[in-house]
């Protein structure tokens, strides 16, 4: 949430004084896009195999309708980054990981977006590397003569997406890559907050159960509607 000039909204006084923030969330607008499109076509096609259809039809298309719909919804319109000055809860399509920020050691954007935390790695799903956009960055830079970016830990982030691309408020150089400057405002999050009483804590791992079972349920189905 933000104020009408574009910053944060300002919440009550935290324990050392300063102001709180409300979360700061992100995910990626591509795959939440091709997520509703895939769930669009998936059920007009569902739908009229169920009422047109003959035979096993009607009942096979129902049965599989758990078995792509939830799939599609967990790796497209689930992941999500949520941040606040406390932790970072990383929404993954079948897990989620809570890592306060003294738990984590570094973020990470090579080829995908890492969380580096209590000595395991995890996969960012909500933030997907644009090798694209890293490319347009690197000429627009060459051109500009920009240096390249160093975080406070020594940590070098490739280079970014063109002067047109999203920008991410709180980055330092909007011409970069969106996942590049994500995990440059997240760093600097962790380092900033590392210190904090309250961001201290275990990482905490949950599976997202309400994904993985009505799809293995569907499967079932779909398996012992078909062999029927």
């Amino acid at each position: 949430m933000t104020d009408s000039d574009g910053r944060p909204h300002q919440g009550p006084a935290g324990s050392d004084g300063e102001p709180v923030y409300a979360d700061r969330v992100y995910r990626s607008v591509p795959g939440v896009i091709s997520g509703v499109l895939l769930l669009a076509v998936a059920a007009w096609l569902i739908g009229d195999a169920a009422l047109n259809g003959t035979g096993k039809t009607p009942w096979v298309s129902l049965a599989a309708v758990p078995v792509f719909a939830f799939p599609v919804i967990a790796y497209t319109l689930r992941p999500a980054v949520r941040a606040n000055d406390r932790r970072l809860v990383v929404r993954n399509p079948l897990r989620t990981i809570t890592a306060p920020w003294a738990a984590v050691d570094a973020l990470r954007a090579g080829y995908s977006v890492e969380l580096l935390a209590e000595g395991k790695k995890y996969q960012v799903w909500a933030v997907p590397v644009s090798l694209r956009q890293r490319k347009r960055a690197a000429r627009a830079q060459d051109r500009g003569g920009r240096p390249q970016h160093t975080s406070r830990l020594g940590m070098v982030f490739g280079g970014g997406g063109s002067s047109s691309g999203p920008g991410v408020q709180g980055s330092a150089d909007p011409t970069r890559a969106w996942s590049d400057q994500v995990v440059n405002v997240l760093q600097e999050m962790a380092e900033r907050n590392a210190s904090r009483p309250e961001a201290a804590g275990p990482i905490e791992v949950r599976w997202c159960w309400w994904i993985i079972a009505p799809t293995l349920a569907g499967l079932v189905a779909l398996i012992a509607v078909i062999a029927a």
